[in-house]
């Protein structure tokens, strides 16, 4: 019996029937084979940070050659925004996946319903979905590291760490997502999660150091999920591990199972009342 198998069991002798089945990889093999036939929009998403990066290898990186790195010493400002397109690519991936797909099978294609009819639980759904986020985010996280590696992008072998934490990254974003997609009721609706998204890629030090922020802003934006998933990328790649980094983990850690035990009553809410 393997691993996963045995945590299967456990889970399956804890949980109550209705909650959980132990099939969720039948939701992950679902997406593969779906994935399959529209893989000009999987592959888009793995070419979109690849193009930020090299804007800014091209563009804006020669205006600006160089910004202050986690220990506070210079480093080359593209090294300093690779990282960070990772953990926004990770994040987006992980929420395209966990709000507009599933609000489409919940809402209209009614796919949970059917699923629910067979012996497939809430919990099911939820890890099953999340699932499938999660390894299109490690595609898309294994894709990138090698681009930065062939670039130069990347200072210290424990950058081969940061697909691990990809997956970390879409675990936390596609099970918060998942959890709010779930109040929605329109796709005009998405607006307000776009809302939350735009700003935090922009402000949660993907582009420039906590250091340029006043200090009341400075614990705002310690506060942004994002900049937690930014820093634990950007400690690894360059190698300059500290404490802060258990703090990153931790905090992403945590958001994940928030969202999979809020995204699990939900569904259950939703389609087992």
């Amino acid at each position: 019996m393997t691993t996963v198998e045995a945590r299967a069991g456990l889970l399956l002798r804890i949980l109550p029937p209705a909650l959980y089945a132990g099939r969720a990889r039948m939701l992950v093999e679902r997406s593969v084979m779906v994935s399959r036939a529209n893989w000009l929009l999987f592959l888009a998403g793995a070419v979109e940070p690849f193009l930020y990066l090299l804007a800014f290898q091209l563009g804006f990186g020669k205006l600006v050659t160089e910004v202050a790195g986690p220990d506070g010493h210079p480093m080359s400002y593209v090294a300093f925004v690779a990282p960070a397109l990772l953990a926004t690519s990770a994040m987006n991936g992980a929420v395209f996946e966990s709000t507009y797909n599933l609000f489409f099978k919940l809402r209209y294609a009614k796919l949970y319903d059917a699923m629910l009819a067979t012996p497939i639980g809430p919990l099911d759904v939820a890890l099953g979905e999340i699932g499938w986020a999660i390894t299109r985010g490690g595609i898309y996280a294994v894709a990138f590291l090698a681009i930065s590696g062939a670039m130069g992008l990347l200072a210290s072998w424990w950058a081969l760490l940061m697909v691990p934490a990809a997956l970390l990254v879409g675990l936390a974003f596609s099970a918060i997502g998942m959890a709010m997609v779930t109040f929605l009721r329109s796709t005009a609706q998405f607006d307000y999660i776009q809302l939350i998204l735009t700003p935090m890629f922009l402000f949660a030090t993907t582009f420039y150091p906590l250091s340029v922020y006043p200090e009341p802003l400075q614990w705002v934006v310690r506060c942004l999920p994002l900049y937690h998933a930014i820093e634990l990328m950007r400690g690894l790649a360059t190698g300059i591990l500290s404490a802060g980094m258990l703090v990153n983990l931790a905090y992403l850690l945590l958001l994940g199972a928030v969202g999979l035990w809020a995204s699990t009553r939900r569904i259950a809410k939703l389609l087992l009342t």
